[in-house]
């Protein structure tokens, strides 16, 4: 289905040296394919792993509770509840905690054949387990950890990678509820993440499904619906052919990976919901819209409407 609460999901705790933190692997437990997202909530004043910069993936972190300190590319800086933190590849970064402990959620690429540099033990990591390393020993987290605490700068005032839900200016407030575009605002370039509140009732975006990108919903406040619609090609398939309504609530993630032909759409309920919403930037998607019969080519901007035909329309018998 998709659908898991972070309240369901096993904790993988981390308690050594100067890391100190709690791991929920959340997009794993919804079922997301190329993209995911963890929940790590960090012990006061601790880290929540090495150094680190991914070489060849993006990583979007959006602060839940409690505040600390974002380390990027060589600056220091604080951050809080609902800021949306933006590490492009090849940034270096980490995080620590402040004194009432850090909650937060990280967003990235699954890559096939991942690179992850940790400049402080000089070591590159390739995932899913070769270490490319001149000397031998202990793995990557070991080592910093007998390194110690990195030494953080003095703090920077302000960060263009960084961003607040509550305080930017929103791209939409209105009747419906309010829509804050954060990561393409602060520098991503091939994911992005949405905070969005419904108001009681509203609904969101058009019921839709992607060819190419892959989302990941996450309820932050209030309940809500989220409804399924098989398109025509779905049902010929032999799939789904009716719509199903699945009731959400705070801490649910919804998975809606590509290519599935089945739609999503969201409703509030009575008191509202407030959510993230998350995915790739492909500009070869192709957004189709069952209710209307609408297709988007997002990579050129063009929407249409078109005739459904069966695969054999119009061929002649042989």
């Amino acid at each position: 289905m998709g659908i898991a609460n972070w309240d369901d999901v096993s904790a993988d705790p981390v308690a050594k040296g100067h890391i100190a933190c709690t791991w929920r692997h959340l997009g794993d437990a919804a079922g997301t394919q190329r993209v995911g997202v963890n929940r790590i909530q960090v012990e006061p004043g601790k880290w929540s792993g090495p150094v680190h910069a991914e070489l060849d993936a993006e990583e979007i972190f959006f602060v839940l509770a409690g505040s600390g300190i974002s380390f990027h590319n060589g600056g220091a800086y604080e951050v809080r509840e609902g800021d949306c933190i933006v590490h492009r590849a090849a940034d270096t970064h980490g995080l620590r905690a402040g004194n009432n402990g850090i909650d937060v959620l990280a967003f990235g690429e699954r890559m096939d054949a991942r690179y992850t540099h940790f400049p402080r033990v000089h070591v590159i990591g390739n995932y899913p387990g070769v270490t490319l390393d001149v000397t031998s020993g202990p793995r990557a987290w070991d080592r910093e950890i007998a390194l110690g605490e990195p030494e953080l700068p003095e703090l920077s005032p302000g960060a263009e990678h960084i961003v607040n839900a509550h305080t930017m200016d929103a791209d939409y407030e209105g009747d419906a509820g309010r829509w804050v575009r954060m990561a393409s605002k602060a520098g991503a370039t091939r994911t992005g993440l949405n905070w969005g509140r419904l108001a009681p009732g509203r609904a969101g975006a058009p019921p839709h499904c992607h060819s190419a990108e892959e989302e990941i919903f996450v309820v932050l406040e209030g309940s809500g619906t989220l409804e399924l619609w098989p398109s025509p090609q779905a049902a010929r398939a032999g799939g789904a052919s009716e719509r199903e309504e699945h009731p959400l609530r705070a801490g649910d993630v919804v998975s809606r990976p590509s290519g599935t032909r089945i739609a999503h759409y969201f409703r509030a309920g009575d008191e509202g919901m407030t959510s993230l919403a998350y995915g790739e930037r492909n500009h070869n998607d192709i957004c189709y819209y069952p209710r209307s019969n609408k297709i988007f080519w997002r990579g050129v901007g063009v929407i249409a409407r078109l005739e459904n035909l069966d695969y054999d329309d119009g061929e002649p018998e042989d």
